[in-house]
């Protein structure tokens, strides 16, 4: 009866062995489960805003005018992004390859601007909360106008119309132009019952997507 005994015990401890080290090996690899299950639904929908955004920007839409900034809100929903703040930023940026011509256009001689054979940036609006996240191929500070739009001698010229490195992802000829979208969103997913923090230790960060037309 002793022997028997001290098997029940032993078995009555191995279970509460078990549940401790669920509690510190299971539960986080469940956690971690469904964060990251939740990172790729939103990867997805990230993608497919960037990608809306690129291909409407692309065709014309005027992303300038609260109308259309507020439809790419309704696309975006459920990511907590407003036009002007929120959790998330859509950059949309024209650029092009400066040629001679374009060098008098910005009220040079032709083939003597600072910026020719440079790919720059002629266009640049953003939606969304601008403190997030910045493009991956710069920023025209000080020389973005109303509408979005960067006069001929400010992208003929100035150092920060360049768009670093777009080159070497789609190199563009003279007179062609491309149509860039820039998406980035921190998923409410990770932030706490209604706080502000987020759980930094198992979330990604944030999601990003690009779409170039």
């Amino acid at each position: 009866m002793k022997t028997v005994r001290r098997r029940g015990r032993e078995e009555g401890s191995a279970l509460i062995e078990f549940l401790l080290a669920s509690i510190f090996l299971i539960f986080p690899l469940l956690l971690g489960t469904i964060v990251f299950g939740l990172s790729l639904v939103r990867a997805n929908q990230v993608a497919e805003v960037c990608r809306d955004a690129g291909h409407m920007y692309a065709y014309g839409v005027d992303f300038s005018q609260p109308s259309s900034q507020n439809m790419l809100v309704q696309l975006a929903q459920g990511l907590n992004m407003t036009t002007s703040g929120g959790n998330g930023v859509v950059i949309l940026s024209t650029v092009t390859l400066l040629a001679a011509n374009d060098c008098v256009a910005g009220g040079f001689a032709s083939g003597a601007c600072p910026n020719l054979g440079q790919t720059v940036f002629t266009r640049r609006i953003v939606i969304g909360n601008s403190q997030l996240h910045t493009s991956a191929f710069g920023n025209p500070a000080g020389i973005v106008g109303s509408g979005g739009n960067i006069q001929a001698a400010d992208y003929a010229a100035s150092a920060s119309a360049v768009a670093s490195n777009f080159s070497s992802v789609i190199p563009l000829p003279a007179g062609q132009f491309a149509y860039v979208a820039e998406a980035f969103v921190v998923s409410p997913d990770f932030k706490f019952w209604g706080g502000n923090s987020y759980w930094s230790w198992i979330s990604p960060g944030g999601i990003s997507a690009r779409s170039i037309f």
